[in-house]
């Protein structure tokens, strides 16, 4: 019963990080169209934007194999 609790928690730790990532870069990813029809100039700005809800994920995943492993 344990090992199925620790693998629900480090689904739970990538999972809802992915969908919330989701989430964030297709509201970013919708302002940030707009704002290059407008000014293209600001395209670095945009990707960076785009890249950091990114990090969200990738901790997630670190908790995850710190479930998993600890």
């Amino acid at each position: 019963m344990d090992s199925v609790l620790l693998a629900f928690a480090a689904a739970l730790a990538v999972g809802v990080p992915a969908i919330a990532t989701g989430w964030a870069q297709s509201r970013i990813g919708s302002a940030g169209a707009g704002a290059l029809a407008e000014k293209p100039e600001l395209t670095g700005t945009i990707i960076i934007l785009l890249a950091i809800p990114e990090t969200m994920v990738i901790l997630g995943f670190v908790v995850a194999v710190m479930i998993l492993v600890l």
